[in-house]
């Protein structure tokens, strides 16, 4: 059944609140969880549930996306049919771009042999069976299916997602919203969706002819009224990566055991790019404490709960706590950080104190330094 089904990766996500870590890559390739990008958790999910032909639609700084998927050899997609396509293109003058990026490929969806279109974004991490979805999908008999996820955390997370108003006998999308905080309790949308490749093709050109659409999961929600849109509640872990905030608690949270075993399952593997490094050095004397390390780092000092990307250096006498150190940081002896997100290529001297809060951690840009 999953093979008359393709995927297309929307990577048009609203960067607004975590501009600080996207100023050089997208969402789709931060570093999350010591080893692994944000899109490998989406990239695996269609894997496992047998699809073998996907489409990255990237707007713009795709560098690290490109050399993070490659030609998708991790994630088995490096095939003479089908397999991995990136599509990045500069059209950020659009205020609907996705809309007119995925009109200006049109090509790529009317080649494939498939006739049924999984459309995703990158920033709901998860581990899902889609092969449950797409069963869903077909006994409803729907023109579209999205799914979403119910919470009582919608005060302080998922901000400025869509939220979905379902009807609870039929499970109809009835209506849609935006969550701006203000009650705790939520149907939250998940950005993907299921349909024919036909009926996607209708809404790709109804969204570059219409200059007020916005976004393409817009261009979707404006046909509420004329298609029938059923909903899949899914029940596991969810995180929304789209803010500073979301980021960090993502990551902390995979410090704890349920959610790490729920996230990263042996029958639904996480695959990500693999990288040859020689395994971590714990020098003699170091203190380490419910944390993640990737290889490759060398730890002298103390490292407490926190995430630890690959090739980071933590000297002697130097304290790493709560923190979020993300590929080629040097931590040098005395200094003292708590509550901080360091991306890639930091030079921390010296006794230097840097510290942060759970709700406003600090972020220490890619390539800053600090004497």
């Amino acid at each position: 059944m999953m093979k008359d089904y393709m995927a297309i990766i929307n990577l048009e996500e609203n960067e607004n609140d975590i501009r600080s870590l996207t100023v050089n890559r997208p969402i789709a390739s931060i570093p999350i969880g010591s080893r692994y990008r944000v899109i490998d958790f989406m990239l695996s999910n269609l894997v496992n549930s047998g699809i073998k032909n996907v489409g990255i639609f990237s707007g713009t700084n795709s560098r690290s996306l490109m050399d993070h998927v490659g030609t998708g050899k991790a994630w088995d997609l490096n095939r003479k049919i089908d397999g991995l396509f990136l599509f990045n293109h500069g059209l950020c003058d659009f205020v609907n771009h996705d809309s007119k990026l995925l009109k200006n490929n049109m090509e790529y969806i009317y080649r494939s042999s498939s006739e049924n279109v999984i459309l995703a974004s990158s920033y709901m991490v998860c581990n899902m069976d889609l092969a449950k979805v797409v069963d869903a999908h077909e006994e409803s008999g729907a023109d579209m299916t999205v799914v979403y996820t119910e919470t009582a955390r919608a005060d302080t997370e998922f901000l400025n997602c869509y939220t979905l108003d379902v009807d609870k006998e039929t499970g109809r999308l009835n209506g849609v919203g935006k969550n701006i905080g203000f009650h705790p309790h939520a149907n939250v949308c998940m950005e993907i969706f299921v349909m024919t490749k036909e009926k996607l093709v209708e809404l790709i050109h109804a969204g570059a002819h219409n200059i007020n659409a916005g976004s393409f999961s817009n261009v979707i929600f404006n046909e509420t009224g004329n298609l029938y849109i059923n909903t899949y509640k899914y029940e596991g872990f969810v995180f929304c990566i789209n803010t500073v905030s979301s980021y960090y608690r993502s990551n902390m949270r995979m410090l704890s055991s349920d959610v790490s075993d729920a996230l990263f399952r042996s029958e639904r593997p996480i695959y990500t790019k693999i990288k040859d490094e020689p395994p971590t050095i714990y020098v003699k004397g170091c203190s380490v404490s419910n944390s993640l390390i990737a290889d490759g780092c060398v730890i002298e000092g103390t490292v407490r709960n926190s995430v630890i990307g690959r090739y980071v250096n933590v000297e002697k006498d130097a304290v790493v706590e709560d923190c979020i150190i993300l590929q080629n940081i040097r931590v040098h002896k005395g200094a003292h950080l708590s509550h901080v997100i360091i991306d890639k290529n930091v030079d921390i001297d010296e006794h230097t104190e840097l510290k942060g809060s759970e709700t406003f951690p600090l972020v220490i840009e890619k390539t800053s330094m600090f004497k």
